[in-house]
């Protein structure tokens, strides 16, 4: 297997693969995105090409900001809190979460993260992928206190997200105060 080429998607934005094969990088050099109103996800995989059969990613949620909007998906799905706290809304339930605390989602498993406590919160999240993947947005009370539910259930991730505009190329603002800071 030949190793991956990584390349600056766009001058400052932090380096993808441009292909398929093995690399190495840094999170704090690859590319990272958000969109208005939701947390920052490091992206390791190539702009508009995921991984086939595993997602794998890191969050950054500013108190107060969810990562997502509540969902489920076919596939299971597992966290790692690396640092700070956030909150786990997960089937109607509310639980406070701390560094390493590790929560796993079976198919089905109605979740959502929202950033918590005094400064921003990271998190490791995977997931399987197959292409026959469906996703569940379905109405929540508790999530929507948070900003992170539909107003009627879907489907449809473009409907499901909306509100929130287009995904941008962007660093956290608490880029200099996260664990890998030096």
């Amino acid at each position: 297997m030949p190793e991956a080429q990584l390349e600056d998607i766009r001058p400052g934005a932090g380096l993808a693969p441009t292909g398929e094969g093995w690399f190495v990088v840094n999170a704090r050099d690859a590319w990272w995105g958000t969109s208005e109103g939701l947390g920052f996800s490091c992206m390791f995989e190539n702009w508009g090409a995921g991984f086939p059969q595993l997602g794998i990613r890191l969050v950054v949620l500013e108190p107060g900001t969810p990562n997502a909007v509540y969902h489920s998906e076919s596939q299971q799905e597992a966290f790692l809190v690396l640092s700070g706290e956030c909150k786990l809304i997960v089937e109607g339930k509310e639980r406070l979460l701390r560094a390493w605390d590790f929560v796993h989602c079976p198919a089905g498993t109605a979740h959502i993260f929202v950033g918590a406590g005094e400064a921003a919160s990271v998190i490791l999240t995977v997931g399987a992928r197959t292409e026959d993947e469906q996703v569940l947005y379905p109405v929540s009370e508790l999530a929507a206190k948070y900003g992170a539910s539909v107003e009627e259930e879907t489907t449809d991730p473009d409907q499901a997200y909306a509100r929130f505009g287009p995904p941008e190329l962007a660093r956290p603002p608490s880029w200099a105060t996260l664990p890998w800071a030096e």
